[in-house]
């Protein structure tokens, strides 16, 4: 009787295989230890070390792919997450328990802008953070694991590796392994878990080429029938319980700057908010590079925030919008030629614009500049001096890469 033979994903290099050798089952899933002596480490999809320590204890181990909680044990997120980054704590507010999208094309800033969101929670929440470097380039991982332990946070850190010259099943795997880390510590810790992963889009690549050697029939754009399922298989378990919070920031690259990809919809479908870094911006120098008009929150609402942070936030984007819709007149006839009411409207929203940029501390070693973090109230009061003409005799460039503006 003819049997269909069982297929199989390589997750080593497959050197030295042939046709006929013997296939032993281990009797069970594939597996991670799981100890607390993994923060501070940078580990592969297997859980082995690749900072050159001792290997973890084996001792408690857990399966790499696991359902979710149950909904029972789930919380809902209600809570902002204060970063003390300008532009997103003004406008598209990060959700404490929740989790946020960085979208972008290819280098806009999306791995920075991360860097910099770990360095600032990690001192703000307390907690703990888990970074899946997924299809990385191990020359990346080596600056980052160097740059954590300057900044002094790599002791509250794990970096989990899937190199970018692995097979695609490591690749696909190894967010699954980081997650599955960033469980234990949510349930044996008890406190907030920040969960990095860049890129996500990678994750969905290797998922492609798998499905490519499984025999799949691509579907829309070439991508896997299964994207849908795949994604949310990873997403569906980024969430709170009673015994902690995992908070979520996934770098999304964007394929041609072409936000109604597959991949990039299928995300987005995920989030609580969305960041979406701007080729236009970065080309003004205005970084970190996000696009405030197109980046959201859900935790943006009067209800939650209160009048005084939705007024200003709603403001902001108003000035925003009427100095883009008037940037091709300015360009053509010169500011001269708008009305006295719009005059005014540009010259304070180009003032916002360079307010809502701001130095970084994990740049400074390169630009020489102290990184800056200011507090949302402050950036509130400072948004709403600029709007009420507080700053019309200070100087453009007196607003640029700075923190508060002087009162």
């Amino acid at each position: 009787m003819w049997t269909r033979p069982w297929c199989g994903i390589a997750l080593h290099a497959v050197g030295g295989l042939c046709r006929g050798m013997p296939v032993h089952d281990t009797g069970a899933p594939l597996q991670v230890p799981v100890a607390a002596e993994c923060l501070g480490r940078m580990l592969d999809v297997f859980g082995a070390a690749l900072d050159g320590g001792t290997p973890l204890p084996r001792t408690d181990m857990r399966p790499v792919l696991a359902p979710p909680p149950d909904l029972a044990d789930t919380l809902a997120p209600r809570h902002m997450l204060e970063t003390g980054i300008k532009v997103i704590d003004l406008l598209c507010p990060f959700v404490r328990g929740g989790k946020t999208g960085l979208f972008g094309g290819a280098g806009v800033g999306k791995t920075v802008l991360m860097m910099e969101f770990m360095h600032a929670v990690s001192h703000a929440m307390q907690g703990v953070s888990v970074f899946a470097g997924v299809g990385e380039r191990m020359r990346e991982g080596h600056e980052m694991w160097h740059e954590m332990r300057a900044a002094g946070v790599l002791a509250r850190a794990l970096l989990v590796f899937g190199q970018m010259d692995e097979s695609p099943g490591v690749r696909f795997y190894v967010g699954y392994t980081a997650l599955a880390l960033a469980e234990y510590l949510r349930d044996t810790l008890g406190g907030e878990v920040l969960f990095l992963m860049d890129n996500i889009f990678r994750f969905i690549q290797a998922g492609a080429e798998i499905s490519s050697l499984l025999g799949r029939m691509p579907a829309t754009v070439g991508y896997q029938p299964t994207l849908a399922t795949e994604v949310a298989s990873l997403e569906e378990r980024i969430v709170s319980t009673r015994r902690g919070s995992i908070t979520a920031v996934q770098a999304v690259y964007v394929p041609a700057d072409d936000m109604t990809d597959p991949a990039v919809a299928a995300v987005l479908g995920h989030l609580d908010s969305v960041v979406i870094l701007s080729r236009q911006q970065a080309a003004k120098g205005i970084y970190p590079a996000v696009d405030p008009l197109s980046s959201g929150s859900r935790m943006l609402d009067r209800r939650v925030l209160g009048d005084r942070h939705y007024g200003v936030a709603r403001d902001v984007r108003e000035h925003l919008a009427r100095y883009r819709e008037l940037e091709d007149i300015i360009a053509m006839l010169g500011i001269e030629e708008l009305s006295p009411q719009d005059r005014q409207i540009v010259l304070r929203a180009r003032r916002l614009e360079r307010y809502l940029t701001q130095p970084f501390a994990v740049l400074a070693e390169h630009t020489g500049v102290a990184g800056a973090r200011v507090p949302l109230a402050q950036t509130i009061d400072d948004c709403g001096a600029i709007m009420a003409g507080r700053h019309d005799a200070r100087a453009e460039a007196d607003c640029y890469m700075r923190g508060a503006l002087p009162q």
